[in-house]
Protein backbone atom coordinates (compact mmCIF):
# COMPACT_ATOMS: atom_id res chain seq x y z
CA UNK A 1 0.00 0.00 0.00
CA UNK A 2 1.51 3.34 -1.02
CA UNK A 3 1.00 6.36 1.65
CA UNK A 4 -0.89 9.32 -0.38
CA UNK A 5 1.78 12.32 -0.78
CA UNK A 6 0.45 15.40 1.00
CA UNK A 7 1.06 19.16 -0.16
CA UNK A 8 0.38 22.23 1.38
CA UNK A 9 1.01 25.81 0.28
CA UNK A 10 -0.05 29.51 0.40
CA UNK A 11 -1.72 30.94 -2.45
CA UNK A 12 -1.61 34.98 -2.40
CA UNK A 13 -5.14 36.53 -4.26
CA UNK A 14 -4.11 39.96 -5.84
CA UNK A 15 -5.92 42.26 -7.50
CA UNK A 16 -7.75 45.51 -8.03
CA UNK A 17 -10.23 46.19 -5.47
CA UNK A 18 -13.26 44.76 -5.56
CA UNK A 19 -11.82 42.32 -8.06
CA UNK A 20 -13.56 39.38 -5.94
CA UNK A 21 -10.58 38.59 -3.74
CA UNK A 22 -12.68 37.58 -0.69
CA UNK A 23 -15.91 36.31 -2.27
CA UNK A 24 -13.06 33.64 -3.92
CA UNK A 25 -11.56 32.96 -0.55
CA UNK A 26 -15.00 32.83 1.01
CA UNK A 27 -15.70 30.49 -1.94
CA UNK A 28 -13.14 27.81 -1.81
CA UNK A 29 -12.76 27.53 1.66
CA UNK A 30 -16.65 27.16 2.03
CA UNK A 31 -17.03 29.38 5.69
CA UNK A 32 -17.06 33.21 5.20
CA UNK A 33 -13.58 34.44 6.67
CA UNK A 34 -13.23 37.23 4.48
CA UNK A 35 -15.47 40.13 4.84
CA UNK A 36 -17.73 40.91 1.19
CA UNK A 37 -18.84 44.52 0.77
CA UNK A 38 -19.88 46.23 -2.63
CA UNK A 39 -17.32 49.22 -0.93
CA UNK A 40 -13.43 48.64 -1.75
CA UNK A 41 -11.09 48.65 0.06
CA UNK A 42 -12.32 46.61 3.22
CA UNK A 43 -10.06 44.05 3.39
CA UNK A 44 -7.47 45.47 5.45
CA UNK A 45 -5.45 42.18 6.98
CA UNK A 46 -4.30 39.17 5.65
CA UNK A 47 -6.35 36.69 6.18
CA UNK A 48 -5.57 33.28 5.52
CA UNK A 49 -8.52 30.68 4.74
CA UNK A 50 -7.97 27.02 4.43
CA UNK A 51 -8.99 24.51 1.85
CA UNK A 52 -8.54 20.77 1.80
CA UNK A 53 -8.67 19.53 -1.41
CA UNK A 54 -7.67 15.57 -1.63
CA UNK A 55 -4.27 15.35 -0.19
CA UNK A 56 -3.82 19.47 -0.28
CA UNK A 57 -4.14 21.88 1.99
CA UNK A 58 -4.54 25.09 0.62
CA UNK A 59 -3.99 28.22 2.28
CA UNK A 60 -5.15 30.97 1.17
CA UNK A 61 -3.77 34.88 1.69
CA UNK A 62 -6.41 37.24 0.83
CA UNK A 63 -4.42 40.62 0.52
CA UNK A 64 -5.74 44.13 0.52
CA UNK A 65 -7.03 45.41 -3.31
CA UNK A 66 -3.85 46.55 -4.72
CA UNK A 67 -4.41 50.43 -5.99
CA UNK A 68 -2.46 54.17 -5.73
CA UNK A 69 -2.20 55.06 -2.01
CA UNK A 70 -2.80 58.30 -0.58
CA UNK A 71 -2.68 57.87 3.79
CA UNK A 72 -0.88 55.49 5.57
CA UNK A 73 -3.17 52.98 6.16
CA UNK A 74 -3.08 53.03 2.53
CA UNK A 75 0.60 52.32 2.00
CA UNK A 76 0.54 49.65 4.74
CA UNK A 77 -2.45 48.15 3.31
CA UNK A 78 -0.78 48.34 -0.34
CA UNK A 79 2.68 46.86 1.30
CA UNK A 80 0.62 43.15 3.32
CA UNK A 81 -0.59 42.89 -0.42
CA UNK A 82 2.95 42.65 -1.88
CA UNK A 83 4.21 40.71 1.08
CA UNK A 84 1.39 38.25 0.79
CA UNK A 85 2.44 37.70 -2.69
CA UNK A 86 6.05 37.63 -2.87
CA UNK A 87 6.25 35.19 0.32
CA UNK A 88 3.43 32.67 -1.35
CA UNK A 89 4.00 29.47 -3.01
CA UNK A 90 1.90 30.87 -6.05
CA UNK A 91 -0.21 34.09 -6.85
CA UNK A 92 -3.33 33.95 -8.44
CA UNK A 93 -3.97 37.37 -10.26
CA UNK A 94 -8.02 38.57 -10.18
CA UNK A 95 -9.22 40.26 -12.85
CA UNK A 96 -12.95 41.47 -13.43
CA UNK A 97 -13.95 39.83 -17.29
CA UNK A 98 -16.31 42.95 -17.63
CA UNK A 99 -13.36 45.77 -16.51
CA UNK A 100 -10.82 44.28 -18.36
CA UNK A 101 -6.85 45.04 -18.65
CA UNK A 102 -7.14 48.98 -16.54
CA UNK A 103 -4.83 51.05 -15.98
CA UNK A 104 -4.65 49.40 -12.24
CA UNK A 105 -4.25 45.85 -13.31
CA UNK A 106 -1.31 46.85 -16.16
CA UNK A 107 0.35 48.66 -13.05
CA UNK A 108 -0.53 45.20 -10.77
CA UNK A 109 1.33 43.21 -13.96
CA UNK A 110 3.98 45.35 -14.34
CA UNK A 111 4.68 45.21 -10.48
CA UNK A 112 4.35 41.07 -10.89
CA UNK A 113 7.68 41.23 -13.55
CA UNK A 114 9.90 43.16 -10.74
CA UNK A 115 9.11 40.20 -8.23
CA UNK A 116 11.53 37.37 -8.42
CA UNK A 117 9.86 35.42 -11.23
CA UNK A 118 10.10 32.19 -8.79
CA UNK A 119 6.98 32.58 -8.02
CA UNK A 120 4.26 31.30 -10.70
CA UNK A 121 1.41 33.29 -11.02
CA UNK A 122 -1.95 32.25 -12.63
CA UNK A 123 -4.58 34.47 -13.75
CA UNK A 124 -8.33 34.51 -12.66
CA UNK A 125 -10.87 35.95 -15.09
CA UNK A 126 -13.98 36.90 -12.50
CA UNK A 127 -17.10 37.51 -13.22
CA UNK A 128 -17.42 35.98 -16.45
CA UNK A 129 -21.38 35.85 -16.24
CA UNK A 130 -21.18 39.96 -17.42
CA UNK A 131 -19.96 39.56 -20.65
CA UNK A 132 -19.40 37.55 -23.94
CA UNK A 133 -17.49 34.29 -24.83
CA UNK A 134 -16.14 36.30 -27.60
CA UNK A 135 -14.64 39.19 -25.43
CA UNK A 136 -13.58 36.56 -22.66
CA UNK A 137 -10.60 35.01 -25.49
CA UNK A 138 -9.78 38.66 -26.42
CA UNK A 139 -9.26 39.38 -22.67
CA UNK A 140 -7.33 35.95 -22.65
CA UNK A 141 -5.21 36.64 -25.32
CA UNK A 142 -4.27 40.32 -24.42
CA UNK A 143 -4.00 39.60 -20.61
CA UNK A 144 -1.33 36.64 -21.54
CA UNK A 145 0.68 38.41 -24.24
CA UNK A 146 1.22 40.81 -21.10
CA UNK A 147 2.03 38.61 -18.77
CA UNK A 148 3.59 34.69 -19.06
CA UNK A 149 0.84 33.06 -16.85
CA UNK A 150 1.15 29.29 -15.95
CA UNK A 151 -2.51 28.95 -16.11
CA UNK A 152 -5.74 31.12 -16.95
CA UNK A 153 -8.85 30.35 -15.13
CA UNK A 154 -12.39 31.87 -16.01
CA UNK A 155 -14.92 32.15 -13.24
CA UNK A 156 -17.78 33.27 -11.54
CA UNK A 157 -16.66 33.15 -7.74
CA UNK A 158 -19.98 34.75 -6.74
CA UNK A 159 -21.72 31.66 -8.42
CA UNK A 160 -19.10 29.24 -8.54
CA UNK A 161 -18.50 28.38 -12.10
CA UNK A 162 -14.96 27.32 -12.96
CA UNK A 163 -14.03 27.45 -9.17
CA UNK A 164 -13.73 23.40 -8.67
CA UNK A 165 -11.45 23.33 -11.52
CA UNK A 166 -9.19 26.16 -10.06
CA UNK A 167 -9.16 24.32 -6.73
CA UNK A 168 -8.19 21.09 -8.51
CA UNK A 169 -5.44 22.81 -9.98
CA UNK A 170 -3.86 24.66 -7.02
CA UNK A 171 -4.08 20.96 -4.70
CA UNK A 172 -1.70 19.69 -7.79
CA UNK A 173 0.47 22.70 -8.05
CA UNK A 174 1.01 23.10 -4.39
CA UNK A 175 4.49 21.81 -3.32
CA UNK A 176 5.03 18.80 -1.78
CA UNK A 177 5.00 18.47 2.14
CA UNK A 178 3.25 18.11 5.05
CA UNK A 179 0.08 19.65 6.19
CA UNK A 180 0.43 23.25 7.97
CA UNK A 181 -2.23 23.78 10.13
CA UNK A 182 -4.65 21.28 11.42
CA UNK A 183 -7.47 19.82 9.95
CA UNK A 184 -10.26 21.41 11.65
CA UNK A 185 -9.24 25.28 11.12
CA UNK A 186 -10.35 26.95 8.24
CA UNK A 187 -8.20 30.49 9.68
CA UNK A 188 -5.64 31.38 11.59
CA UNK A 189 -6.66 34.82 12.02
CA UNK A 190 -7.96 35.26 15.62
CA UNK A 191 -11.33 34.93 16.35
CA UNK A 192 -11.00 38.30 18.37
CA UNK A 193 -9.81 39.72 15.16
CA UNK A 194 -12.69 37.64 12.96
CA UNK A 195 -15.46 39.33 15.39
CA UNK A 196 -14.37 42.72 14.79
CA UNK A 197 -14.09 42.17 10.89
CA UNK A 198 -17.60 40.48 11.12
CA UNK A 199 -18.63 44.29 13.03
CA UNK A 200 -16.62 46.35 10.61
CA UNK A 201 -18.67 44.71 7.55
CA UNK A 202 -21.93 45.61 8.88
CA UNK A 203 -21.06 49.04 10.13
CA UNK A 204 -19.81 49.39 6.48
CA UNK A 205 -23.20 47.86 5.11
CA UNK A 206 -25.13 50.17 6.89
CA UNK A 207 -23.45 53.20 6.34
CA UNK A 208 -22.71 53.12 2.94
CA UNK A 209 -21.23 56.10 1.73
CA UNK A 210 -21.25 58.29 4.92
CA UNK A 211 -18.26 56.94 6.77
CA UNK A 212 -16.14 55.44 4.09
CA UNK A 213 -12.84 54.31 5.82
CA UNK A 214 -13.00 56.45 9.03
CA UNK A 215 -14.03 53.65 11.20
CA UNK A 216 -12.21 50.57 13.02
CA UNK A 217 -13.21 48.10 14.97
CA UNK A 218 -11.06 46.25 18.12
CA UNK A 219 -12.35 43.22 20.12
CA UNK A 220 -11.54 44.78 23.79
CA UNK A 221 -12.68 41.99 25.67
CA UNK A 222 -13.54 38.09 25.30
CA UNK A 223 -15.01 36.28 27.87
CA UNK A 224 -15.69 32.35 27.87
CA UNK A 225 -18.59 32.01 30.44
CA UNK A 226 -19.27 28.71 31.73
CA UNK A 227 -22.72 27.84 30.36
CA UNK A 228 -20.54 27.86 26.63
CA UNK A 229 -21.51 31.05 25.25
CA UNK A 230 -19.06 34.15 24.95
CA UNK A 231 -19.16 37.99 26.21
CA UNK A 232 -17.39 39.98 23.33
CA UNK A 233 -16.93 43.80 24.39
CA UNK A 234 -16.09 45.49 20.74
CA UNK A 235 -15.15 49.64 20.33
CA UNK A 236 -15.82 51.13 17.21
CA UNK A 237 -13.40 54.11 16.59
CA UNK A 238 -14.19 57.10 14.36
CA UNK A 239 -12.01 59.73 13.62
CA UNK A 240 -14.41 62.90 13.71
CA UNK A 241 -16.74 63.76 16.60
CA UNK A 242 -19.81 64.31 13.73
CA UNK A 243 -19.19 60.75 13.14
CA UNK A 244 -20.29 59.22 16.54
CA UNK A 245 -24.01 60.69 15.97
CA UNK A 246 -23.61 59.00 12.19
CA UNK A 247 -22.62 55.40 14.00
CA UNK A 248 -25.02 55.35 16.90
CA UNK A 249 -27.94 56.79 14.65
CA UNK A 250 -31.13 58.46 16.31
CA UNK A 251 -31.65 57.08 19.53
CA UNK A 252 -29.21 54.48 19.28
CA UNK A 253 -30.98 52.51 16.51
CA UNK A 254 -27.83 52.04 13.55
CA UNK A 255 -25.36 50.49 16.65
CA UNK A 256 -28.24 48.69 17.77
CA UNK A 257 -29.17 46.86 14.45
CA UNK A 258 -25.35 46.69 13.62
CA UNK A 259 -24.72 44.84 17.06
CA UNK A 260 -27.99 42.48 16.49
CA UNK A 261 -26.69 41.41 12.74
CA UNK A 262 -23.11 40.90 13.75
CA UNK A 263 -23.90 38.62 17.12
CA UNK A 264 -26.01 36.65 14.64
CA UNK A 265 -23.37 36.34 12.08
CA UNK A 266 -21.14 35.50 15.03
CA UNK A 267 -22.89 33.09 16.21
CA UNK A 268 -23.51 31.22 13.04
CA UNK A 269 -19.73 31.56 12.61
CA UNK A 270 -19.17 29.99 15.87
CA UNK A 271 -21.78 27.75 16.71
CA UNK A 272 -23.10 28.87 19.77
CA UNK A 273 -24.54 31.73 21.98
CA UNK A 274 -22.75 35.09 21.59
CA UNK A 275 -23.18 38.43 24.02
CA UNK A 276 -21.91 41.24 21.73
CA UNK A 277 -21.57 44.57 23.46
CA UNK A 278 -20.52 47.85 21.25
CA UNK A 279 -19.16 51.02 22.01
CA UNK A 280 -18.40 54.00 19.74
CA UNK A 281 -15.52 56.35 20.85
CA UNK A 282 -13.95 59.02 18.95
CA UNK A 283 -9.86 59.07 18.30
CA UNK A 284 -9.17 61.53 15.79
CA UNK A 285 -5.63 60.21 15.30
CA UNK A 286 -6.63 56.64 15.29
CA UNK A 287 -5.21 56.23 11.70
CA UNK A 288 -1.55 57.08 12.74
CA UNK A 289 -1.52 55.15 16.04
CA UNK A 290 0.69 52.10 15.81
CA UNK A 291 -1.99 49.86 17.79
CA UNK A 292 -4.59 50.18 15.39
CA UNK A 293 -2.65 48.35 12.67
CA UNK A 294 -1.29 45.77 14.74
CA UNK A 295 -4.66 45.09 15.77
CA UNK A 296 -5.26 44.85 11.98
CA UNK A 297 -2.67 42.43 11.38
CA UNK A 298 -0.79 45.51 9.29
CA UNK A 299 2.57 46.97 9.82
CA UNK A 300 2.71 50.84 11.09
CA UNK A 301 6.02 51.45 9.09
CA UNK A 302 4.75 49.88 5.85
CA UNK A 303 2.62 53.36 5.77
CA UNK A 304 5.46 55.91 6.12
CA UNK A 305 5.83 57.71 3.02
Amino acid sequence: MTETTTRAGFVALIGEPNAGKSTLLNRMVGAKVSIVTHKVQTTRARIRGIAIEGASQIVFVDTPGIFRPRRRLDRSMVAAAWGGASDADLVLLLIEAHRGLTDGAAAIIEQLKALDGKTPVALVINKIDRVKAEALLALSAQLNAAYPFVNTFMISAEKGHGCDDLRDWLAGALPEGPWLYPEDQIADLPMRMIAAEITREKLTLRLHEEIPYQLTVETEAWEERKDGSARVDQIVYVARPGHKGIVLGKGGETIKAVGQLARAELEEFMGRRVHLFLQVKVRENWLDEAERFTEMGLDFKDGDG
